[in-house]
């Protein structure tokens, strides 16, 4: 039997493992998926047990989407290009890095919230793997802004560097540190706002918290939470309360899952059974 999993820590929120196996399971595909909570000091030896001959491969959350790649044997082009990876497939003893957050976060921006970024003012919360991901994603689609916010200004600015090469004239693409003046100035203005921080996240040290206070929510617009776990966070109950469009992350977690999927067995994925696992295994069903 092929054995797949979710590298990461901590990892109890995690839907993955409920979501793939549904996966393998409505595809008639005798596999099984686990969760491997990984500290830093295991990570390359979690990595390397991925070369056994019955693995297909493992995601990878935070906080190792970055720190993952020099343990990888070689990157796919758009997980170069993005500078993280969230999918290692096992290929004849080989391990190569997949990036499939930006393929998931565009289609649940554009099917699950209706919103096409072209020409519109973005911001982002956070600077780590899935920022990096969603920047793309946001520059790709010709975004007018794309600003990412954080507190740390060498991860922040290693994002920005790697995007302006690749940045269309007409968007422009920066950064600025938490609760600075162009923060306090562009963030409320924002047409979409992006949580890509962990902060909320159910049975974390950050349950019950937002990233960023009422005040300096957006009046209206779209508010996108990649935190799937609770379904409504404290995130996406502020921005309800300003008037904002919300959206929870759980159709990014199942677009990108069934690319990961098909990377691994080459068929497609069974999406309605692995969101319909999603969702009762969110409301305790």
């Amino acid at each position: 039997m092929k054995r797949a999993g979710v590298i990461g820590y901590p990892l109890g929120h995690s839907l993955s493992p409920t979501v793939f196996q549904a996966a393998f399971d409505s595809a008639g595909i005798e596999a099984s998926y686990e969760a491997w909570p990984t500290e830093e000091d295991q990570l390359e030896g979690r990595v390397n047990a991925l070369r056994g001959d019955d693995i297909y491969g493992a995601n990878v959350t935070i906080p190792y989407k970055e720190s993952v790649i020099p343990l990888l044997d070689r990157l796919d082009e758009g997980a170069e290009t993005i500078g993280a990876v969230n999918t290692i497939v096992h290929d004849g003893g080989d391990l190569i890095g997949y990036n499939t957050d930006l393929a998931g976060f565009d289609r649940a921006l554009r099917d699950d919230a209706g919103f096409d970024p072209s020409r519109k003012r973005t911001a982002i919360l956070g600077a780590g793997g899935a920022a990096r991901a969603v920047a793309h994603a946001l520059v790709r689609a010709g975004a007018s802004t794309v600003l990412l916010a954080g507190r740390k200004p060498g991860k922040l600015e290693s994002i920005v560097g790697s995007l302006r090469p690749v940045t269309a004239p007409g968007v422009t693409i920066s950064w600025c540190y938490w609760h600075d003046g162009t923060y306090l100035r562009a963030i409320p203005n924002a047409e979409l706002l992006v949580n890509c921080t962990p902060v909320g996240t159910l049975g974390s040290a950050s349950e019950g918290e937002s990233p960023i206070d009422a005040e300096d929510m957006p009046t209206g617009g779209v508010a996108f939470d990649l935190v799937y776990n609770p379904q409504e966070t404290p995130f996406l109950k502020l921005a309800a309360a300003r008037g904002s469009k919300t959206t929870s992350g759980l159709g990014m977690l199942i677009y990108q899952a069934a690319e990961s999927f098909k990377l691994w067995t080459g068929n497609d994925a069974p999406l309605e059974a692995m969101l319909d696992a999603g969702r009762k295994a969110l409301s305790g069903a």
